[in-house]
């Protein structure tokens, strides 16, 4: 017995720290150290999510299903064993891209009739 599916945009707007920690774990597992590093990298410096903030998202974010925690490990000696890892889940993935397209919409709105940079026109 599953759990009855999730519309992604039942979850908008994400959160944030969420929509940073999605787009952080898109493309491989991180730990939550590389998170936090990946968020502010990822936003120019903007955003800088602290471990309380983290991991308090990660584990609603556990929770709702949008991310879950790697099994897998790196080598032993090149890593802490106390570290988790997460990866962003197929909801994750599709709740992140319903964002980027609300955020799009948004622009868009924004600048009636003009091209929005990296986005074309409306």
């Amino acid at each position: 017995m599953g759990r009855d599916p999730v519309e992604p945009s039942s979850l908008l707007p994400l959160p944030t720290a969420t929509f940073h920690i999605l787009l952080a774990l898109r493309n491989e597992e991180k730990h939550g150290y590389a998170i936090m590093r990946d968020v502010e990298a990822l936003s120019g410096g903007a955003v800088k999510i602290g471990p309380g903030t983290m991991y308090g998202s990660i584990k609603r974010m556990l929770k709702e299903g949008l991310i879950e925690e790697s099994d897998e490990r790196p080598d032993p000696e090149m890593d802490d064993e106390r570290r988790r890892y997460y990866r962003c889940s197929a909801l994750g993935e599709r709740v992140c891209q319903a964002e980027v397209h609300r955020l799009t919409q948004l622009l868009r709105n924004a600048f009636p009739g003009r091209t929005v940079p990296g986005f074309g026109s409306a």
